[in-house]
């Protein structure tokens, strides 16, 4: 028997989640809790057991091996374990009993499929709002043991009310005040899935009730118990406060929390799962998440390139491909030069058979140096004059009025704002489902900066005016909207192109 000492879990949620019987897990909403560290625990329990195993995903690989992340803190449980061994090449452990644990990465939907045939007891998922909804429950399929340990699984979250997730553990999460419900915290329910939709129950009788329609078609031909077919699943909450031993080691984390703006604190600190709307949104929040959800087909004429130049600095480089406005590939960059912009570009427009006037870049700061090497391809101004077009009108006071904006960029957010809120626009599942960066998808990024764009007061001409650049990286935690920059830039091809201005003709 191999010895342990030092590890054990902390009252509160730490101990809830470990103690919990039931199928499914999903556990956290707020930062801080120790919710990794408690995921890593789970697999302890079963150590002795030569035929268990458990894989632990997260999204992309860089997660698993980031500074403080899911390797590091198993090094610093595991390696208490004598007689176990680390495989770090393989992101592996390998307890003397023959239990072994293994990290890996899901990043693209196909990845799902190279592990077929595979039997995991027990499958965690670190962070479960990064995964899609199929990649969740296609690997249920894989939760199988022969080891003698019943299939279980194990997940956590942050909040993120435009997540799968957040409609999942929906019966959890009070649906007006967005907090999770006390006396709900830790319950059971059960459930059996029907396609796309849930069937709930509170005990699994009730599910199979309801389910009838699906056990009646195979109730001659087998003699399990449909028991079996239905999973119990729960929620588990916590917060900060119940990690004693993270405030006495770093108490600096809850000032960082604490110094976040309303929103961010109401999601990490307190674990509040409902999304903060503001009448000076230019994007209706609901109407937004229609652009991955809706399921009409948007106008497709015409193919575009939207690019927002970034070179060695913070921002990222973004390319987006439209046909018409339907977003369906992009390409994002941390870092780059001028000639692997160029070269991106210019592979997107050779890929997709994209006009170079029909290609637009932004062209304040380090986007000017583009001029020349893609001939036509047509600037895009920020701080520029916004554009006369005849059609582009609002209504004042009951009346048809044609808008005063104080630039281009403010022309096009306001179009855009207004195209999306009428359902023009749609996101494609292959855009959405990308990883934006080792934090979250690009649908997360996209709902993420949505909330950054805003109406600002009028200036003296009565031009309507959207906050500035520092306001919204204020609201981003300082950083840029690079991907609703790329987004908003779409409409510049809705706009008369003033060619003596483009260029210079």
């Amino acid at each position: 028997m191999d010895e342990i000492s030092y590890i054990e879990p902390q009252a509160g949620y730490q101990t809830k989640f470990l103690s919990s019987k039931a199928d499914i897990v999903i556990g956290g909403g707020a930062a801080g809790v120790g919710k990794t560290y408690t995921l890593l625990l789970e697999p302890l329990r079963h150590k002795d057991n030569p035929g268990f195993g458990t894989v632990v995903f997260r999204r992309t690989s860089p997660q698993i091996k980031a500074e403080g992340a899911l390797w590091d803190t198993s090094v610093g449980i595991y390696n208490k374990i004598k007689g176990t061994t680390p495989r770090e090449t393989s992101t592996e452990w390998f307890f003397s009993s023959g239990a072994k644990l293994k990290f890996a990465h899901l990043e693209h939907e196909k990845n799902i499929y190279d592990w077929q045939g595979s039997q995991i007891p027990l499958i965690e998922f670190d962070e479960l709002t990064h995964f899609t909804k199929k990649m969740f429950f296609y690997m249920l399929t894989r939760n199988r043991s022969v080891c003698g340990v019943d299939p279980y699984v194990r997940a956590t979250v942050n909040p993120d009310p435009d997540s799968w997730v957040a409609e999942f553990i929906g019966w959890w999460i009070d649906p007006i005040t967005g907090f999770p419900i006390p006396e709900r915290n830790g319950v059971l329910r059960y459930l059996v899935i029907d396609g796309d939709n849930y069937i709930w129950g509170d005990t699994k009788d009730e599910v199979i009730e309801k389910a009838s329609f699906i056990f009646d078609a195979i109730r001659d031909k087998t003699k399990v118990d449909f028991k079996e077919f239905v999973k119990s699943v729960t929620f588990i909450s916590g917060d900060i406060y119940e990690n004693k031993k993270l405030l006495d080691v770093n108490p600096a984390y809850l000032g960082n929390l604490l110094s976040q703006d309303k929103a961010t604190q109401a999601s990490l600190l307190h674990g509040n799962w409902n999304v903060v709307l503001s009448d000076n949104d230019i994007y209706d929040y609901y109407k937004f998440l229609g652009l991955f959800n809706n399921l009409y087909e948007v106008d497709r004429t015409g193919k575009f390139i939207t690019a927002d130049i970034a070179l060695k600095g913070s921002d990222k480089f973004i390319v987006g491909y439209w046909e018409g406005y339907c977003l369906e590939d992009i390409l994002i960059m941390d870092k780059s030069d001028g000639k692997e912009v160029i070269d991106a570009i210019s592979l997107f427009a050779k890929s997709y058979e994209v006009q170079n006037t029909d290609i637009t870049y932004d062209n304040d700061g380090v986007g000017g140096f583009v001029d020349g090497f893609i001939v036509g391809a047509v600037p895009f101004i920020n701080g520029g004059a916004a554009i006369s077009v005849p059609d582009n009108k609002i209504v004042e006071a009951g009346k048809e009025v044609k808008p005063n904006y104080y630039n281009l960029k403010t022309e096009c957010y306001y179009m855009s704002g207004d195209n999306v809120n009428k359902g023009k626009y749609r996101i494609s599942d292959r855009v959405a489902n990308k990883m934006y960066d080792d934090t979250m998808t690009v649908r997360q990024r996209f709902m993420f900066e949505r909330k950054a764009i805003k109406r600002d007061k009028a200036d003296m001409d009565g031009k309507l005016r959207i906050i500035d650049k520092k306001e919204m990286k204020t609201k981003l935690n300082g950083q840029s909207p690079d991907i609703m920059d790329m987004f908003m830039m779409r409409e510049r091809f809705n706009l008369k192109i003033n060619r003596e201005v483009d260029f210079g003709w």
